[in-house]
C-alpha cells in the first residue's frame, strides 16, 4: 500500500469518529499549549530581566562596605583616588546612598507622596544609563557646593504636577526646598515603585540629610566589559587591604547577576516545560488506548485485507499513520491555540511575549513522535493477528 493511501486512510478514520478523536487529541493539544505558553512566558521574563540590566549598564560594579572607624573607614576620596590609579580598569565611580521611603511633595501642597531618593554624584548618569529628558543630570558644581537641586522621574511628575512639567518647580524633601533641574526618561510607564518613583539629589546633601559623612555605597564602572572580573578583582583586594578582611564587604557587578538570573531562568524553564511536557505523555498513554480500541473493533477489517494479500508491514504502516496523524493534527491545534494565548497572557501581564520557533517546533516534533511511539504497539498487534481468526471474530 502507497504511503499516501495510508495518509488518506488514516484522516478517514480520524473524521468518521470526529468526538472521539478530539477527545484522543485533547491531552496533546493541551501539552503543546503549555509547553508553547510556558516557554513564551519565561522567555518574556528574561528578556525583561536583560532589559533592565541594560538599562542599569551590564558593566557597573556595585560594592556595600561596613564601617569599622578609624583607619580602617573607607572614605569617598579613597574610593575616588582608587578609581584613578586603576584609570585602566575603571571610567567612573559615584557613591550611593539610598534613602527609602521619603516624603516629598510639591512646594504648595499639603500632600506627599513617599518615594526613593538616592544620594549620587555626576558621574551617576552613565554609570547606570539614565537618560534625561526634560533639563539636565547632577553636575560637578552641585556636588561640590551642597546645591539644593534634583533631578526626578516621570512618575514623581505626574503625581505632585498633575500632568505640568516638573522643569524648574520646587518639591520639599523632608521639608528641605528643592528645585527640579531635571526629569528623566520614562521606563515604566510611570509606575508606582518603578524606576520613575526616583529622586536623585547631590550625595553631599544626601550625607548631610542622614546625618553622616560616611558612604557604604558605591557604583563603579568597567572601562571595558571584558574586564570586569579583573576590574572586580582589583577592587576586592584594595578594600582587604584597608578594612583587613573581606568579611566587610560584598563586591558584585551586574553582569554576574545577569548571568546568575539567567541561569536561574534557564533552569526554571527546563522544570516548567517537564511539567508541561508531562501532559504530553498522558496524551501519548490515550493515543495507545483509542488505537487498542480501535484495533478490536477493526478485528475483521484487519483479517479481510490480509486475506486478499496485505502484508504485516502494510497494516502497521496503517495504523502507525493513523496515530502518528491524530498526534499531528492535535499538535497543530495545540500550536495554535499556544501563540493565541500567550500573546494574551503577555497584553494581561504588560509584557512582550512571543513564541519561539525552536518551542514550536520541538512541541510539534515531540507531539507527533508521541503519537508514533504511543502507536506502535497497537499497531503490532493490529500487524500480528491471524487472518483466519480475524475474519472469525465477531
Amino acid at each position: 500500500m502507497k504511503f499516501t493511501k495510508s495518509v488518506h486512510l488514516a484522516f478517514s478514520s480520524i473524521l468518521a469518529n470526529k468526538m472521539r478523536s478530539f477527545l484522543t487529541m485533547l491531552g496533546i493539544i493541551i501539552g503543546v499549549s503549555a509547553v508553547i505558553i510556558l516557554v513564551s512566558i519565561m522567555n518574556g521574563v528574561t528578556s525583561q530581566v536583560t532589559d533592565m540590566f541594560d538599562s542599569l549598564g551590564t558593566n557597573t560594579i556595585q560594592t556595600m562596605i561596613m564601617d569599622r572607624g578609624g583607619t580602617r573607614a573607607v572614605s569617598t576620596k579613597a574610593m575616588y583616588k582608587f578609581v584613578e590609579e586603576h584609570d585602566d580598569l575603571f571610567s567612573g565611580v559615584s557613591p550611593l546612598l539610598n534613602m527609602a521611603n521619603t516624603k516629598v511633595r510639591a512646594k504648595d501642597s499639603t500632600d506627599s507622596i513617599s518615594t526613593t531618593v538616592y544620594g549620587v554624584s555626576e558621574k551617576y548618569k552613565d554609570i547606570v544609563v539614565t537618560p534625561v529628558t526634560k533639563g539636565r543630570f547632577l553636575q560637578y558644581f552641585d556636588i561640590e557646593k551642597q546645591q539644593n537641586v534634583c533631578v526626578v522621574g516621570t512618575y514623581i511628575e505626574k503625581k505632585l504636577f498633575e500632568g505640568q512639567s516638573a522643569l524648574s518647580q520646587t518639591i520639599k524633601i523632608m521639608g528641605v526646598p528643592y528645585t527640579v533641574i531635571g526629569v528623566l526618561e520614562e521606563k515604566a510607564e510611570s509606575a508606582e515603585g518603578s524606576n520613575d518613583d526616583v529622586v536623585y539629589i547631590p550625595y553631599t546633601n544626601a550625607c548631610k540629610m542622614m546625618g553622616s559623612s560616611y558612604v557604604n555605597m558605591y557604583s563603579l564602572m568597567a572601562k571595558n566589559p571584558e574586564k570586569i572580573d579583573e576590574a572586580t578583582a582589583a577592587l576586592k583586594r584594595e578594600l582587604t587591604k584597608i578594612l583587613g578582611s573581606d568579611d566587610f564587604f560584598t563586591v558584585i557587578s551586574l553582569k554576574e547577576m545577569l548571568d546568575q538570573m539567567n541561569s536561574i531562568m534557564g533552569m526554571l524553564s527546563t522544570a516548567l516545560v517537564a511539567i508541561a511536557g508531562i501532559s504530553l505523555l498522558v496524551g501519548g498513554i490515550g493515543i495507545m488506548n483509542i488505537m487498542l480500541v480501535s484495533v478490536t473493533e477493526r478485528t475483521r477489517e484487519i483479517g479481510i485485507r490480509k486475506s486478499l494479500g496485505a502484508k504485516n508491514k502494510n497494516i502497521l504502516q496503517q495504523f502507525v499513520i493513523e496515530a502518528g496523524a491524530v498526534s499531528g493534527v492535535g499538535g497543530v491545534f495545540g500550536i495554535i491555540f499556544g501563540i493565541l494565548i500567550s500573546f494574551l497572557a503577555g497584553k494581561l501581564m504588560n509584557m512582550k511575549v512571543a513564541p519561539s520557533f525552536g518551542s514550536i517546533c520541538v512541541a510539534f516534533g515531540v507531539s507527533v513522535a508521541i503519537g508514533i511511539i504511543f502507536g506502535y504497539l497497537p499497531a503490532k498487534k493490529a500487524a500480528e493477528l491471524n487472518p483466519i481468526d480475524a475474519l472469525r471474530y465477531e
